[in-house]
């Protein structure tokens, strides 16, 4: 036992898991091939600990988040409360086993809440970034793209790019829908409006055929746009396939998955240029790292996901973003939330990025400290 240290030598025992649901407007709609989004919601995990070491997490419980908070509060607690926090591998395994059939879904995401609170309790208890921890390449900003241009007129189109390059951005993701004529129209006037010094990419959140990928694919192409999001389903792997084949631009996806597993087929066969994982549903930081290791082996890059979550989900993203060798651009969601404004004592990454890069959180664990006055008044009640 360290007497000057215990809590690095001495257990550190889970007493609590408290599951916070919350909901928020959005400032400004989202709007994609899926439709409309004007409030989402996300559950704050906290754990408390027998050394006063408090951790916190955040799940993708885009809707319905009470049903995160059964889940959290019935099938995982009992197997963590009196647990040492710091067996974040076993627990993980011992979570997965609260439900049978294949993983994915509600239990992978509300594991991916307690899995990222107990990494920030093992950096507060070691006095260590999530990053170093991580065995972080040494990164101290990393590189960040704006998150996004809607699929709206021309016109709110036009003013959302020009915002995003005033800011300072120079890679900006576009999204896209259908018709497809329109989506053709609409790739080439953004990149006459933006000139070719800024970098952009698109995402289809599924909107597509094969034949209408293929066609929107070499648009893409033709104006020199830096990846296509995903244009078809998760589940057509087939599909996927067969696009890389038929058009020049390269692919991403990997948002959709829960598990390493669900991104192996794409990446071994080098289908996807880039894996998008996010860390508040592919089951925390520890299987996130996973499909980055894995995708790095197969020479595929990692480009953490981040969508309408909260300053939670973005800081754990930055952690992995700095330790992870086949990093390669962060998404920068800029609507500018309550969840990314009043959780914390950190500002949104859209506030903090200096041309397009943003610092890596220094202090220990995630590096932030939470607005529980925030957390009341978002909570669902």
């Amino acid at each position: 036992m360290d007497a000057e240290n215990p809590q690095v030598s001495d257990a550190i025992r889970i007493v609590d898991v408290l599951a916070h649901p919350l909901s928020q407007t959005l400032p400004k709609p989202t709007v994609t091939s899926w439709g409309v989004y004007s409030q989402v919601s996300i559950v704050l995990v906290e754990i408390r600990t027998d050394a006063g070491i408090i951790g916190v997490g955040e799940t993708l419980a885009r809707f319905s988040p009470r049903a995160y908070v059964e889940l959290i509060e019935t099938s995982l607690k009992p197997r963590l409360v009196g647990q040492d926090a710091r067996n974040i591998g076993g627990l993980w395994q011992s979570m997965r086993r609260s439900l049978s059939g294949r993983a994915g879904g509600m239990l992978i995401e509300a594991i991916a809440g307690v899995d990222i609170a107990l990494w920030d309790i093992l950096g507060k208890a070691t006095g260590q970034p999530i990053a170093k921890l991580l065995g972080g390449t040494g990164r101290d900003r990393i590189d960040v793209y704006a998150a996004a241009v809607n699929w709206v007129d021309d016109a709110e189109a036009d003013r959302e790019l020009e915002r995003y390059i005033g800011e300072g951005f120079p890679r900006i993701k576009v999204k896209m829908s259908n018709p497809v004529r329109d989506a053709c129209r609409r790739i080439e006037r953004l990149r006459k409006r933006a000139g070719d010094d800024i970098d952009l990419c698109v995402d289809a959140n599924w909107a597509y055929t094969l034949d209408e990928a293929v066609e929107v694919g070499r648009a893409l192409a033709a104006n020199g746009y830096f990846w296509f999001e995903e244009p078809l389903p998760p589940e057509n792997e087939q599909g996927y396939e067969e696009l890389r084949k038929r058009c020049d631009v390269p692919l991403a996806a990997g948002e959709s998955n829960f598990t390493t597993d669900q991104a192996q087929r794409l990446v071994a066969n080098r289908t996807l240029s880039i894996l998008q994982p996010d860390v508040a549903r592919a089951g925390g930081i520890s299987e996130t790292r996973r499909m980055a290791d894995y995708a790095g082996v197969h020479g595929v890059s990692y480009a953490p996901h981040i969508g309408m979550s909260g300053i939670l989900c973005e800081t754990a993203s930055v952690h992995l973003a700095a330790a992870l060798p086949n990093f390669r651009v962060m998404e920068c969601e800029c609507d500018m939330s309550p969840f990314k404004r009043d959780l914390a004592d950190l500002a949104p990454g859209c506030v903090r990025q200096k041309n397009g890069t943003l610092d890596v959180p220094t202090g220990p664990g995630l590096g932030i400290e939470i607005d529980w006055d925030a957390v009341r008044r978002l909570r669902i009640q």
